[in-house]
């Protein structure tokens, strides 16, 4: 008598192979959904976005005005972006700031930048926003307007253009250097003319030169902030210029004073500041 064989008690192969597919799509679909929680945390983008302030170059890189050029680093920047999408996150965030930094090493090595030397002016109301709590609505806009006829007057006559107003403040481009502090020390006496009741309106300044990249109306690159930098940084009537500025000045129409201990986040490391006063 034949012997019936046994049953084999194992399943066939390919039930296997289901099983296995199964399992690794399984496994692969909660990897993915834990990376787009890691993705999306919004403590995770909070700390990128602070480490990305700390890096050198424009740490806003990715806006829409930022990736407007036909560089190479606005290009990629605008690949992060459509891989991404619209969200934020925290693989776009390092992404971009990669970019942020490449941008910036590029600049500082003579490339990536604009083709005109340009001199960048930003000014700043010194204590506004604390007066301007207690004053009110009205009382702001009536004097951002004596503000505004009395510094952007002086700047556009010697040919700067306005390039944003900034509350406050403003963002100037000129191509002479000369005619820019000229423009600033008219504005800033200008200013001390205007009677506001319990205030002073007193201003500082912030002056370099550099081939910012020229996007639409805009500009952007290391040279822009530093020269928002040393707007921000000077004292009530200061007025702070780098080193690369002073030297394009006539030394006899000056008087500068060097900021030895004045380190600017953003800025290049190796800056020299000095305050300057006219002759």
């Amino acid at each position: 008598m034949d012997e019936t064989p046994e049953n084999d008690a194992s399943p066939p192969a390919t039930t296997q192979e289901s099983t296995r597919a199964a399992r690794l799509r399984t496994g692969a679909a909660r990897a993915g959904e834990r990376a787009r929680e890691v993705d999306r945390s919004p403590a995770l983008q909070r700390a990128v976005k602070r480490v990305r302030s700390g890096l050198p170059g424009d740490a806003h890189f990715g806006d829409p005005l930022s990736l407007g050029g036909a560089r190479h680093t606005e290009a990629v920047g605008r690949a992060i972006v459509g891989l991404t999408g619209d969200r934020p996150g925290v693989a776009r965030e390092v992404g971009l700031g990669g970019v942020q930094v490449w941008q910036s090493m590029l600049e500082r090595f003579g490339r990536g930048g604009g083709e005109h030397e340009v001199v960048l002016v930003f000014t700043d109301l010194v204590e506004f926003s604390r007066w301007a709590l207690e004053a009110g609505d009205d009382a702001v806009l009536r004097v951002l307007r004596q503000v505004a006829d009395a510094w952007e007057t002086p700047m556009t006559r010697r040919a700067g253009t306005v390039v944003k107003r900034l509350g406050d403040g403003l963002m100037v481009a000129f191509a002479d250097p000369a005619a820019a502090l000229a423009a600033v020390v008219e504005a800033r006496r200008r200013l001390g003319e205007l009677q506001v009741e319990g205030w002073e309106p007193r201003m500082r300044a912030g002056l370099h030169s550099g081939r910012p990249r020229r996007v639409g109306g805009d500009y952007l690159g290391v040279a822009v902030n530093t020269a928002a930098r040393l707007g921000d940084a000077g004292k009530a009537d200061e007025i702070l210029v780098s080193g690369d500025l002073l030297r394009r000045l006539d030394a006899t129409t000056v008087t500068a004073r060097r900021r030895r201990r004045l380190r600017l986040k953003g800025a290049p490391d190796d800056l020299e500041v000095y305050a300057v006063e006219p002759v």
